[in-house]
């Protein structure tokens, strides 16, 4: 595996940029600011660029496999699911699981193989650690329930699935570990979970996604680096990025081989923005490994 080489910085300023995903269809690169509440859709052939402002601060997103266009998606904004049709700002609110804690906001999500939207949710206000119950991790399934099915966590981050969907990684970025679970595909239950990799201090597992072969890569927030590991947690490579916020990966391009990356300017001083011009911009790089095809929710 060798080093990916950077082909395009798109100067889009982002605040928090996140859930970042390529459209095969439509041959294009979705993503969101979370912070700056915009949606954006990026079209590499033309170098065209579309965004949307969005009606709440719009946190994980997946593509509707009915949807035609209008592209119409599952999402996890702020305060809860919804369908939501950015180019006609239609957004229809399916459910708020956590409307009793208003210290929460949910955070990282995804579609799995089998058609179900996951988002787990963050403590925002307050200590993470703090509260034994915190936040969770939630599944809206085509039958229109959403269900928690993992709690006690501070930061939920960095979900996603082997190849074979057999393991599940998920990261709680407040304690700076990377869990690796048994997951049970049918019911989407999650077991025997064990360490898979930790954060150095003051860092923390971002977004993540899983390639071909079934390596993780994972944005680590604060570490300035996108970082591959093997199923078993082994560092197979360490790509530094211009920045010191990468927030989120998955591959894309015309035969998903290219590494896409969402950072931040969140939090910075103006003298970390003098030093990191490109934070909050979108980056692409060139790999020698492929991507997976991005999961379609189907309900």
């Amino acid at each position: 595996m060798r080093q990916p080489e950077c082909i395009k910085s798109l100067p889009v300023g982002n605040v928090l940029g996140e859930g970042v995903l390529w459209h095969p269809d439509q041959q294009s690169l979705w993503w969101t600011d979370i912070l700056g509440c915009r949606l954006y859709r990026y079209h590499p052939d033309s170098d065209s660029l579309t965004e949307w402002s969005t009606p709440e601060r719009l946190t994980a997103f997946g593509f509707v496999a009915s949807s035609q266009a209008p592209q119409t998606l599952i999402a996890s904004f702020d305060k809860g699911f919804a369908l939501y049709t950015p180019e006609t700002g239609d957004c229809h609110w399916l459910a708020h699981p956590e409307a009793h804690k208003p210290g929460n906001r949910f955070n990282d999500g995804k579609v799995d193989r089998q058609g179900r939207f996951w988002a787990g949710t963050m403590v925002e206000a307050g200590d993470p650690l703090a509260d034994e119950d915190g936040a969770a991790l939630y599944c809206w399934t085509a039958d229109g329930d959403v269900q928690p099915h993992l709690r006690g966590l501070g930061i939920s981050n960095g979900l996603c699935w082997s190849p074979d969907s057999r393991t599940a990684y998920l990261s709680d970025s407040a304690r700076g570990v990377y869990y690796a679970y048994d997951f049970d595909a049918h019911s989407g239950s999650f077991s025997n979970r064990r360490v898979f990799a930790l954060a150095p201090e003051g860092t923390g597992h971002d977004g993540s996604c899983v390639d071909a072969e079934g390596n993780v890569w994972n944005a680590l927030f604060g570490g300035g680096q996108v970082v591959c590991y093997s199923p078993e947690g082994e560092v197979l490579l360490e790509l530094e990025v211009p920045v010191s916020q990468p927030t989120c990966v998955a591959f894309g391009g015309p035969d998903l081989s290219w590494l896409c990356v969402t950072t931040a300017r969140e939090n910075l001083s103006e003298a970390q923005l003098a030093r990191e011009p490109e934070a909050g911009n979108l980056l692409i790089y060139q790999t020698d490994v492929k991507g997976l095809p991005v999961d379609f929710f189907r309900g």
